[in-house]
């Protein structure tokens, strides 16, 4: 008997492998996976085209991968800058004016909006472009930290591209998820 269920345990993992590819190669979606599905708006979410639902699936996971990525790069600056100039290391480091003045309109933009601030901590308010230009402006704080500048900067150059689709719901080309992973092992490889 506990071999028959093993047996039925194998026969059922190889179904829903084969099913699993069947999904990916033709694009639908069997409604096999509940559970993930039930985290999802029901009143709306159904009413968008079939296409669509599929390329925000695929989507998600470059853009998880981003979050990762961009959250934990804020994180390394700010506690490099914390650690260097102390607690206001804002208002001591140099940041140039034209990022000051943007990251404090959009603070204004969301208590003008009633909307729940998104942090207390000012570099969550600068774009990815203008958080590469806080390190590039402050070098001399994270040069024992990144192994080469122009790494640094070919690497958020690349990574700021690479974010736009992602955070516009605009697809990656085959060759832009390569470069994504390429470019986030990269990251890394800087910091050696």
């Amino acid at each position: 008997m506990e071999n028959k269920i093993k047996l039925f345990a194998i026969s059922n993992q190889m179904a829903e492998r084969t099913l699993d590819y069947v999904e990916k190669d033709l694009k639908i979606d069997l409604g096999r996976d509940s559970g993930h599905e039930s985290d999802k708006d029901e009143e709306y979410y159904p009413q968008f085209q079939h296409s669509i639902r599929s390329e925000a699936r695929e989507m998600a996971i470059h853009y998880e991968l981003f979050y990762c990525l961009e959250v934990s790069i804020r994180n390394i600056v700010s506690e490099k800058l914390v650690s260097e100039l102390g607690e206001d290391w804002w208002n001591q480091a140099e940041i140039p004016e034209h990022i000051r003045k943007n990251v404090k309109d959009n603070i204004q933009r969301e208590i003008d909006s009633a909307f729940t601030q998104r942090s207390d901590d000012e570099l969550d308010y600068t774009t990815f472009g203008e958080l590469g230009e806080v390190v590039r402006k402050n070098w001399d704080k994270f040069g024992d930290l990144f192994n080469s500048q122009k790494g640094f900067n070919r690497v958020m150059n690349n990574l700021n591209l690479l974010r736009g689709p992602i955070a516009h719901c605009s697809p990656l080309a085959e060759d832009e998820i390569v470069r994504l992973r390429l470019t986030v092992g990269d990251w890394f490889r800087l910091m050696e």
